[in-house]
């Protein structure tokens, strides 16, 4: 295994109107074709998916960038990227 960066899928973040108690997979290698969720396209990157859990019906910032302090939300991190 390979311990490759991730890469930028998208310099704004997902909005996604979650559901409670539903678990979301989000994308940290920035390889899915499914974003900002997984579909498997870490295998053999050395990069997990971070598991979501909602607690209640709403929306949430979903980072885009792959580079948030804050996994798997935004913070803002993509406003710093050139």
């Amino acid at each position: 295994m390979s311990d490759e960066k991730p890469l930028i899928a998208s310099k704004t973040p997902y909005s996604v109107m979650v559901e409670a108690g539903k678990n979301y997979l989000w994308c940290a290698c920035g390889r899915s074709n499914s974003q900002p969720f997984c579909d498997g396209s870490h295998k053999g990157t050395g990069i997990t998916p971070v598991k979501y859990e909602a607690e209640k019906k709403e929306w949430v910032w979903f980072c885009g960038c792959k580079q948030t302090g804050n996994a798997p939300l935004c913070d803002g991190t993509h406003k710093t990227l050139d």
